[in-house]
């Protein structure tokens, strides 16, 4: 039995689901697609997956009950934003502990640690019973993010080799991991999206409409059936789908705006994964406007 099989196995064995990570990288491999669902415990399709290849190994932190908050090292040459740029700021630790310090919140690290491949920090926590905390990139502070619902880690033991950085994952301080403190979890929860209204796409009434009206449900219900871990990506592409033709004068950007910022909050995106998506995907959509015939 390979090293990777052992880590698969007894990373499952802790009830935490994994699926496999392409070797020497960070994502999965090339058509192993929806991760959080087909993540798993069960030992015979851990085997099955990773007699395959050197896989590493990705951990489902939403369906293991996880938080894992990532406290990175800045790439060379990366200086902190003016809103971090502070003595004694140097990276993701070192604004995690000035957050804790601000909030009040007391900073206790005994919990899992491990370290990752570019000298950054996982901390492992317990998601709180029933709760659901989306994923978060750099909302929380500077070189943080946050691994729940819609993320992943590599387990100790992957090994990273890439332009940006080579080494292992391997555990600094191996204990149970913590549950995950109600301060904490009060900073993570994402911040409310405006109170729904009814959103009325102005659309002309002419020969075009019918075809903009099907088209607008048709990215609409695309949306709403993404399933976990394909939700940003689908909102991505509803944006982009739906920004060639606000690009090409065809429908009106605001409204349609609106109607998909609610659609990634009932998916249960933050508020600040939403219009980050969204504004992305219509700047992508706006470079390739579609123009519909007028004659």
């Amino acid at each position: 039995m390979n090293d990777r099989i052992r880590s698969a196995l007894a990373t499952a064995a802790r009830g935490w689901p994994v699926f496999p990570i392409a070797a020497g990288d960070k994502a999965p491999p090339r058509g192993f697609t929806d991760w959080e669902t087909r993540a798993t415990c069960d030992p015979d399709r851990i085997h099955t997956w990773w007699q395959r290849a050197p896989y590493n190994v990705g951990i489902a932190t939403g369906p293991a009950g996880l938080v894992v908050i990532d406290l990175d090292q800045p790439k060379p040459g990366q200086r902190p934003p003016s809103e971090w740029d502070l003595p004694g700021i140097g990276d993701g630790a070192d604004v995690f502990a000035l957050i804790c310090q601000r909030a009040g919140i007391p900073l206790d690290l005994e919990t899992l640690q491990v370290r990752t491949r570019r000298g950054g920090l996982h901390l492992y926590y317990t998601a709180p019973p029933g709760a659901r905390l989306p994923s978060t990139n750099g909302s929380l502070g500077w070189l943080i993010d946050t691994r729940a619902w819609g993320g992943y880690v590599l387990a100790p033991g992957s090994v990273v080799t890439l332009p940006d950085g080579t080494g292992p994952y391997t555990v600094q301080h191996a204990t149970a991991p913590a549950p995950l403190p109600p301060s904490l979890f009060k900073l993570l929860q994402p911040a409310p999206l405006p109170a729904k209204r009814p959103v009325h796409v102005p659309i002309a009434d002419d020969r075009h409409s019918a075809y903009l009206r099907a088209a607008l449900d048709r990215e609409l219900a695309h949306l709403a059936a993404a399933q976990p871990g394909q939700r940003n990506r689908a909102l991505f592409g509803a944006a982009a789908a739906l920004g060639e033709l606000i690009a090409g004068g065809a429908l009106p950007e605001q409204e349609v705006k609106e109607l998909l910022e609610q659609g990634g909050g009932d998916l249960g995106l933050s508020r600040a994964e939403v219009t980050r998506t969204v504004n992305s995907g219509l700047r992508h959509g706006a470079r390739r406007p579609r123009r519909l015939a007028t004659v």
